[in-house]
């Protein structure tokens, strides 16, 4: 086992968001317990154990440092630049296997690309729900946009969407860790992806927490700005085709950069994320 750690969705060391990279070559994935205390020693979001099943095949297994997760977008991104980095693969398309599904990577000179999962709607919320969630960060529905509305949205990970009228709210949240834990587990969502939408410089300005597994804030969440992608599109926000620029990680000194596109296909849409990542450190597991 080869152990990396990467900065993902950024072009610049100890920027973005920080993942742990163990790449296992072809031998069987190790205990669960030892993936799980190893992801648990490294502290960072998520740790991603790689196993390549094939010429241009992997299977992944993320873990947080609290238990094992179907997908990450971040630690995907990591695994395949630390890959290609580290000159195990070149540029190409790889098929990738997750407890989320089977997606496919294209991996460039100077980015990574990832299929999401297919996009599915997950339940809306009412006034007093809506209520309850902007008040677990100090905010009310004073601060909700005029037509958006809190939603559950996946391309991979069910995350709650919450929508913040301006920069000023979404510098404003502080979280309640508590009661955000709660309600993640109460409606079965991993955690709150909150959103600024139509800002001058991107698509949206966001924050994301999912402090029911262990992470209070993440610095970029791919699974969750393709759910992103997902729910402007259909509100008329995004266009098909177009490449879509969100900014995360402001608020905790780490500001990154996670590009996405949704195209129209025969049977619905499909998302994809994408964005680069920089090779940090290389560790050694006694």
């Amino acid at each position: 086992m080869k152990l990396y750690v990467a900065d993902a969705f950024t072009t610049q060391r100890f920027s973005g968001n920080q993942a742990g990279v163990a790449v296992l070559g072809t031998e069987p994935f190790p205990a669960e317990e030892l993936m799980r205390a190893l992801a648990g020693e490294l502290k960072h979001s998520e740790t991603a154990f790689v196993r390549q099943t094939g010429e241009k095949s992997f299977h992944i297994r993320y873990f947080t440092p609290a238990e094992e997760v179907d997908l990450c977008g971040h630690a995907t991104i990591a695994s395949f630049a630390v890959l290609r980095d580290t000159g195990a693969i070149g540029p190409g398309d790889y098929a990738l296997h997750t407890r989320s599904g089977d997606l496919t990577i294209q991996v460039g000179a100077d980015s990574v690309w990832m299929d999401m999962a297919p996009p599915t709607d997950g339940r809306g919320f009412s006034e007093e729900e809506q209520a309850e969630l902007y008040a677990a960060y100090g905010l009310s529905l004073a601060d909700r946009p005029d037509g958006l509305e809190a939603q559950a949205v996946s391309t991979g990970l069910l995350d709650i969407l919450l929508p913040v009228k301006d920069l000023d709210a979404l510098e404003r949240a502080v979280q309640n860790e508590g009661e955000v834990t709660r309600l993640s587990e109460h409606y079965g969502v991993v955690g709150v992806h909150m959103f600024c939408a139509g800002t001058a410089d991107a698509t949206a300005h966001c924050r994301n927490f999912a402090p029911l597994y262990a992470i209070p804030e993440e610095a970029a969440t791919g699974t969750s700005n393709g759910a992103l992608t997902y729910y402007l599109f259909r509100r008329g926000l995004v266009a098909a085709g177009a490449d879509n620029r969100f900014v995360q990680g402001e608020k905790m000194g780490k500001p990154s950069e996670i590009l996405s596109r949704l195209t129209e296909t025969e049977g619905g849409v499909k998302v994809q994320v994408g964005g680069r990542a920089v090779l940090t450190l290389r560790c050694e597991l006694l």
